[in-house]
């Protein structure tokens, strides 16, 4: 053993020792689409005298946190996203009517004179935590409001006493300012300072004068600041405030035992209800926890099932050193699950479906490695296992770098582009890109090298797997079929193909799902069965004319409408239910017009960024011919995956869009090992014809292109099988765009190359280790075996 390979030994069992004990010791943050839940997006409006933006969306934020607090909502989780949008996620809340009205209030912060200890007992409160005198915010749910009069309110305070407050004397717009300031030098801790705007600050002064004519300790000195009638701050007015003078605005500061948090929360709050912007809810979306269920058992079903064919595929192709491939799959697996919990990956739906494709992606590297390995054995039948393995590694080291910086781009894209779920998928993906890379180039690596030392595998080829060349080669080899001698022809047929599929997304249309289009899409499944028309008939009686019914899964119903509020839906889901009997929620989506314009707009711009990014990596990487061929390849691709959609009239949504941007990958992923081995041919060959360098090229990668996409396959058939409505799509279009892409990585990409050279004016690239600064006569450093000492007779 080297030491290298004594390197690679070590590194790959510290890292598997490390993920086996994350993987035993973390649990995965489900996303709502997995765990059950509402999702909201809300997005920030500009007032008439406040702009929506980074600043106000958060102080929108806290307020509505407090609001959802009040809920009882499970972990809550609410976040900013960009500049004026508010996500919030309710994990188990499967009606989120209430949720909704209470989110959709604008904030109303108010001011109130204190009449005394208020005559109604709370439903419920904690004994305070403290001084009961000390003024401050504890943050706890507090009971409901009760009504004592006309225009009073008996609230909570703080410490949970009931207080009579008397009506609002002034609203939160008159709040100027509210900051959080800490005094050292004084003694007082941390205090929130206010600023009252003209007209407000003298009815802050009047309100305060009139509470300080009574006496100190007296509950009715106290002025209560209510926010979304619950009391934040009931402070005392100081005994040195003279009756009916009160305290001007610019001096007044709320005092107590505050710590650095709640005084900068009890600001946050003042301030943000006196700067309400309304919020609109762009998108709503609730899965049933049976749903996200269903969609991990499927998964692991499908991930078991494809692993299990994927390992058994390589390793007949392969023999021993497919079995050790077939072990660092596994050890893939185990790594790339353990990075996402170490890295705190919220993992959704499609980024489940990520998950389960990268692990028969992930045997990429192995097969390109092995084939060329095999290579180097039959050029040189009497050199070392250990030998051409080596090699076989270097060689394959280029193209291995370019289809996985393809893929992570495409990754890079769905996240940087995507939406909602969809970012996950990207997440997901780039992780087992990473995770794959290391799992080929030093897991297995360092097996194939042990196992290559042995004197019974390197003397009995047909064990070890790479001592023959395969099957597959060895009989095109043989035969030699002239592939490019007429290049314009397969591009005829790959126009014929790209006509099949326009006239599929003109005749029968693009089926945009909710996504793009807006609307309300939900999913219910009926204790009694209910045929498609009796639901639509029931629908339109009860005024739901318009409801487009189809079947979903196991005899579910899908409805989708247009506007559609909660009301609403509950009232179509009880007329369901007349006819159905019992009705339950399993999905609802409701996407509002503006987000399914912008959604509908970044698909379309992360298709073109996408093009135009691989594009130019391409050029870098290649000639430009190669880069334009690869690129007209992959839109072909695109534009046949979409048309065969049309076709089979399959919706078009967010997670199809993940799904195409993993063809594009796919499919510069394939044209990149063909003219990888292109550059490499022609430049040692530099007299030879350009199209029987293709050609020779073309043969040559042929086994890689099968039996990478074979292991691709075994997984997205048994996702397509068994994953259900959420995965079938997403399986089906890419089951499609591997095999368009796996053709056109031959018959579109590189006759379009050959096509396109003839017109180019630039010379074949350099030799094989010949840089551009080479001199023309200086020879070539030869790399010598690692298992030659260098000793001759």
């Amino acid at each position: 053993m080297t030491r290298a390979t004594a390197v690679r030994a070590v590194l790959a069992v510290a890292v598997l020792l490390a993920s086996v004990v994350i993987t035993l010791t973390m649990s995965p943050r489900l996303g709502l689409d997995l765990q059950g839940g509402t999702r909201i997006v809300l997005q920030a409006h500009d007032s008439d005298t406040v702009t929506a933006d980074r600043e106000t969306t958060d102080r929108t934020l806290e307020v509505l946190r407090q609001r959802i607090d009040s809920l009882g909502v499970s972990e809550p989780t609410l976040t900013r996203s960009g500049e004026d949008r508010i996500i919030v996620e309710l994990p188990d809340v499967q009606d989120p009517r209430q949720a909704a009205e209470v989110i959709g209030r604008t904030a109303q912060l108010s001011f109130h004179a204190v009449e005394g200890p208020g005559t109604g007992k709370p439903e419920t409160g904690e004994p305070p935590a403290g001084d009961s005198e000390t003024e401050g915010t504890d943050g706890r749910k507090k009971p409901p409001a009760s009504d004592t009069g006309p225009g009073d309110l008996t609230l909570p305070d703080e410490q949970g006493r009931s207080l009579a407050l008397g009506p609002s004397r002034l609203s939160g717009a008159g709040v100027d300012d509210a900051t959080a300031a800490f005094d050292a030098q004084g003694g007082a801790g941390w205090s929130v300072s206010l600023t009252f705007r003209k007209d407000a600050g003298q009815d802050w002064k009047k309100l305060t004068g009139e509470a300080a004519c009574h006496p100190a300790g007296d509950d009715r000195r106290r002025v209560a600041i209510v926010l979304d009638e619950k009391v934040i701050s009931s402070p005392q007015v100081d005994p040195s405030v003279g009756c009916r003078v009160g305290l001007p605005s610019g001096t007044t500061q709320i005092t107590g035992s505050f710590s650095a948090d709640e005084a900068r929360d009890l600001a946050l709050l003042i301030k943000g209800g006196a700067l309400p912007v309304p919020v609109e809810i762009v998108e709503q979306r609730t899965v049933g926890p049976t749903l996200g269920a269903a969609a991990i058992e499927a998964s692991a079903q499908a991930a078991l099932i494809g692993a299990a064919a994927t390992a058994l595929f390589i390793t007949v192709v392969y023999r021993l050193f497919g079995a050790l491939a077939a072990v660092a799959l596994g050890a893939y697996g185990v790594i790339s699950y353990a990075a996402l919990l170490a890295l705190g990956v919220t993992l959704t739906l499609p980024g489940l479906a990520g998950f389960v494709l990268a692990i028969g992606m992930a045997v990429d590297a192995n097969v390109l490695v092995f084939e060329r390995a095999r290579e180097e054995c039959a050029d040189r039948p009497k050199r070392s296992l250990r030998s051409a393995l080596t090699t076989g590694f270097q060689k394959a080291w280029s193209a291995v770098a370019d289809s996985n910086a393809t893929t992570l781009i495409a990754a890079g894209l769905l996240f940087f582009l995507g939406s909602g779920p969809v970012k996950g998928f990207g997440v997901t993906l780039a992780i087992g890109v990473v995770a794959s890379m290391f799992s080929a180039l030093v897991i297995a690596r360092a097996l194939t090298e042990i196992a290559a030392n042995r004197r019974f595998v390197s003397d009995y080829r047909g064990v070890n797997g790479i001592g023959r060349p395969g099957a597959v080669r060895a009989w095109l080899v043989r035969k030699d079929p002239r592939l490019f001698r007429r290049p314009l022809r397969w591009l005829v047929v790959s126009a014929i193909l790209v006509a099949v599929a326009v006239a599929g997304i003109v005749v029968r249309g693009i089926d945009l799902g909710v996504e793009f289009t807006g609307g309300r899409l939900v999913e219910y499944s009926t204790s009694r069965p209910v045929d498609v028309e009796t639901a639509r008939d029931t629908l339109a009686a009860a005024g739901f004319k318009d409801a487009e019914v189809t079947t979903a899964g196991d005899g579910d119903l899908s409805v989708r409408t247009g506007k559609l509020d909660n009301d609403g839906e509950h009232a179509l889901r009880s007329a369901l239910a007349e006819e159905g009997g019992e009705t339950k929620k399993v999905r609802d989506e409701l996407i509002g017009p503006s987000l399914g314009d912008e959604l509908r707009r970044n698909a379309l711009i992360a298709l073109g960024v996408a093009v135009a990014v691989q594009l130019a990596y391409l050029a870098v990487r290649f000639r430009w011919t190669f880069a334009v061929a690869s690129v007209v390849a992959m839109v072909h691709d695109v534009i046949l995956v979409v048309g065969a959609f049309a076709w089979l009239g399959r919706p078009v949504d967010g997670i199809f869009l993940a799904a195409l941007l993993t063809v594009i990958g796919y499919s510069v992923n394939d044209s990149v090992v063909v003219f990888d081995r292109v550059r490499e041919l022609w430049g040692a060959n530099r007299k030879t014809p350009l199209d029987t360098i293709a050609r020779r090229a073309v043969l040559q990668t042929v086994p890689r292109t099968v039996n990478t996409g074979m292991g691709a396959l075994f997984i997205l058939a048994a996702l397509a099988v068994l994953g259900g409505d959420s995965l079938a799509d997403f399986a089906i279009a890419l089951l499609i765009g591997i095999v368009v892409g796996t053709w056109s990585s031959v018959f579109t990409a590189v006759p379009g190359a050959l096509a396109l050279e003839r017109s180019a004016k630039a010379p074949p690239p350099p030799a094989p280790g010949r840089g551009k600064g080479t001199a023309r006569g200086k020879a070539r450093t030869v790399r010598r075996d690692p298992l030659d000492n260098g000793a001759r007779v």
